[in-house]
């Protein structure tokens, strides 16, 4: 979901984006409704809690979508987690593997040196 806000700089006023999926819908219809958008920026979660008829917001925007079992999607928020831990280790592990080789390297050129 997209979600134009307007945001007042000054004396001017702009449309900013904020896309991510919807989390939660809270109090229906009614003047308190709000909903909860969240979205991944630089490997961190960002939610935002959006008012539903909040003049501030000037449209909303539907990308996609899904068939979800669950009215509160929460449990993304470990989802997300839980994968990110996964990349973490990837990445250590392949930094663990590349500097393996390269002490590897150092040591036979030095073993060659040695040797002649």
């Amino acid at each position: 979901m997209r979600v134009w806000q307007k945001v007042k700089e000054g004396e001017k006023t702009r449309l900013q984006a904020f896309e991510g999926m919807v989390l939660s819908r809270n109090h229906g219809r009614e003047a308190g409704a709000t909903f909860t958008v969240r979205k991944v920026v630089g490997g961190i979660g960002v939610e935002r809690i959006f008012p539903l008829y909040s003049p501030d917001i000037d449209k909303v925007e539907l990308k996609s979508r899904s068939k979800f079992k669950r009215a509160k999607l929460f449990y993304i928020r470990d989802r997300a987690a839980r994968e990110i831990r996964k990349k973490m280790k990837v990445v250590t592990r392949e930094k663990k593997i590349k500097s393996d080789v390269t002490k590897s390297e150092l040591k036979a050129e030095s073993e060659e040196k040695v040797v002649s």
